[in-house]
C-alpha cells in the first residue's frame, strides 16, 4: 500500500522534498488543482459548492542535524522536532541525500561511572559514527547542516499491525490521499504541509490562503497501550479506531464539529475513541488562529513508540480513519 512508500521516505523537517514528489504524483488525478507555496506546503484542491473544508496531514518526520565534526571523524548533532535522548543510542540512521549509513555511539556501560548510568542520556554525549577515521575523511561525505533520518523498513507483523518510522504523519498524509479519491459537495481543500515538528510553521501559512471554515487535522498520536500503564494513562490504544480530541497544548476543538464527527462515526458504526491526554500539538493549533480563524477539530490514528525509530500502528485504524473523514465529508451538504 501507499503507506509504504510514504513511511519509508526520507522528509525530515525543512527537507521534505521526497515526500512531496510521491504525494504530488499520487493525487494528480483526484483533485482540480495542486499548488505548492513558497514554504514547500502542497494544497490540493476538490471544487464544491459548500463549505470550505481544509483537512490536514504534515510531511516532516522528526529527525536530526550535523552541527560539528569532530577530529576522530565522527559528528555531534541535535533533534529536528522532539526526539527524546534515552531512544537514541545504537540506532542506525541515513544521512544527507546520498543516505549515508551511520550510527549514534554512546559510551558502553562497562566504562559509565556509577554516576553517569544514573543520569539521562543527553544529545551531548552522543557522537554519530559513519566509520571514518578521521575529521578529513568525514567532510568528504557529510558536511555541516545535512539531515540524518531513522533507518527503518515499513513492514507488517502481528496481526494486522505495522510497523515503520515517520507514521507521524505519514499515516495523516496516506489517509488524506484516500480520502482525494472521493466526490463530496463541500468545496475542499487538502494540506499537506511542511514543519509542523517544530511548531506547525507550514501550516500557519497555508491555512492563512485557504481561509477555511473548517479545519480537520489527520495526525498520528500518542498511544501508551502497554503493561504498567494505568487506563487513565492510555491516552489512546491500537487497535480500537481513530481518536477524537478534546483539546491539546494549542488547541481546544470545537464542540459542535467534534459532536457531528462523533455522530457520523456511529451512524456509520465506524468504531473510535476519545483521546485522553491534552499533551502534545498539531497542525489545528495553527488553523484556527490563521486568518479569520477556523473550527478545528482533530482525528488521529494511534502510534505507539512515536517520535523514536520506529512505530506501531494498526491497519484497521488507519482504514476506518478514512472510513470516518469520508463520511463526515459527505455530511457536509
Amino acid at each position: 500500500m501507499f503507506l509504504e512508500e510514504l513511511c519509508n521516505a526520507s522528509g525530515p523537517v525543512s527537507h521534505e522534498d521526497e515526500v512531496r514528489n510521491l504525494i504530488k504524483e499520487e493525487i494528480k488525478t483526484y483533485v482540480d488543482e495542486i499548488t505548492v507555496d513558497r514554504m514547500g506546503n502542497i494544497i490540493a484542491h476538490k471544487k464544491g459548492n459548500g463549505k470550505k473544508v481544509m483537512i490536514d496531514a504534515h510531511m516532516d518526520e522528526v529527525a536530526f542535524i550535523i552541527t560539528a565534526i569532530n577530529e576522530d571523524g565522527t559528528m555531534k548533532f541535535e533533534p529536528m522536532g522532539g526526539i527524546n535522548s534515552k531512544v537514541i543510542p545504537s540506532k542506525v540512521v541515513l544521512i544527507g541525500k546520498n543516505r549515508i549509513p551511520g550510527v549514534i555511539g554512546l559510551k558502553p556501560i562497562h566504562l559509565q561511572s556509577g554516576e553517569e548510568r544514573k543520569n539521562s542520556i543527553t544529545y551531548d554525549k552522543c557522537c554519530l559514527d559513519i566509520g571514518s577515521k578521521s575529521k578529513e575523511e568525514t567532510k568528504k561525505y557529510v558536511k555541516l547542516g545535512d539531515y540524518a533520518v531513522f533507518d527503518t523498513e515499513y513492514s507488517e507483523f502481528g496481526k494486522g499491525l505495522v510497523k515503520a518510522k515517520a507514521l507521524d504523519d505519514r499515516a495523516g498524509c496516506a489517509v488524506l490521499i484516500e480520502v482525494l479519491k472521493g466526490k463530496y459537495d463541500c468545496d475542499l481543500y487538502a494540506a499537506f504541509n511542511v514543519m509542523e515538528e517544530i511548531g506547525d510553521r507550514g501550516a500557519y501559512v497555508s491555512a492563512f490562503q485557504i481561509q477555511p471554515d473548517i479545519g480537520i487535522a489527520i495526525e498520528g498520536t500518542i498511544c501508551a497501550d502497554m503493561p504498567g500503564i494505568p487506563g487513565h494513562l492510555r491516552a489512546t490504544e491500537v487497535g480500537k479506531g481513530p481518536a477524537i480530541s478534546i483539546m491539546d497544548r494549542t488547541s481546544i476543538f470545537n464542540e459542535k464539529v467534534t459532536n457531528a464527527i462523533i455522530e457520523t462515526a456511529e451512524s456509520n458504526a465506524i468504531p473510535y475513541q476519545r483521546r485522553r491526554a491534552i499533551a502534545g500539538g498539531n497542525d489545528a493549533g495553527a488553523i484556527h488562529t490563521s486568518g479569520n480563524g477556523a473550527k478545528v477539530a482533530t482525528i488521529s490514528v494511534p502510534c505507539r513508540y512515536i517520535h523514536s525509530s520506529v512505530s506501531v500502528a494498526s491497519l484497521s485504524d488507519f482504514k476506518n480513519t478514512v472510513k470516518l473523514l469520508e463520511a463526515y465529508l459527505l455530511s457536509l451538504k
